[in-house]
């Protein structure tokens, strides 16, 4: 079982996306996701998802939420429990552009909320970006995948 975050941070209407297409054997290959990671040993959900944002991206996070639970199962991976966060981005640092251009597992790129969808995702993700952009109440989904084929969901 892996224990993840994810966060997607808004500012001017766009969330900050991450292509993923620096790592080599990653699942997430050439999708677009927000930021985030594995949970380190002792890490607190928000702990976890602070340090992933610092590494990812360079901007340190101090107006978020803690949106939903969303559990992966398939037949290639171990079962995800990923925390899910969203973020408010009102204003940028000074070295926002440099850090942006320089994380280790893509490219980030700021992209309109209602184009994120139009992005290579995973399905299930465009269910619980949907549920972020309308309702502000804490959810879990299961999202069941045949390889990276979407299969069966739930939200709870």
């Amino acid at each position: 079982m892996r224990l993840t975050t994810l966060c997607y941070i808004e500012r001017d209407g766009a969330y900050l996306m991450l292509h993923r297409t620096k790592k080599k054997n990653d699942q997430s290959r050439d999708k677009w996701l927000g930021v985030g990671g594995k949970f380190e040993d002792g890490e607190s959900p928000e702990e976890c998802m602070l340090r992933e944002v610092w590494e990812e991206t360079g901007l340190e996070l101090s107006d978020y939420a803690f949106r939903g639970i969303v559990t992966f199962v398939s037949d290639c991976w171990e079962t995800e429990y990923m925390h899910l966060f969203t973020a408010d981005l009102a204003e940028p640092w000074p070295e926002e552009a440099e850090r942006l251009k320089s994380c280790d597992e893509g490219t980030l790129e700021w992209v309109p909320k209602d184009k994120v969808c139009d992005l290579y995702l995973w399905e299930g993700d465009k269910l619980f970006l949907n549920r972020l952009n309308g309702s502000r109440k804490f959810f879990s989904l299961k999202v069941e995948y045949e390889g990276e084929k979407l299969v069966n969901w739930k939200f709870y």
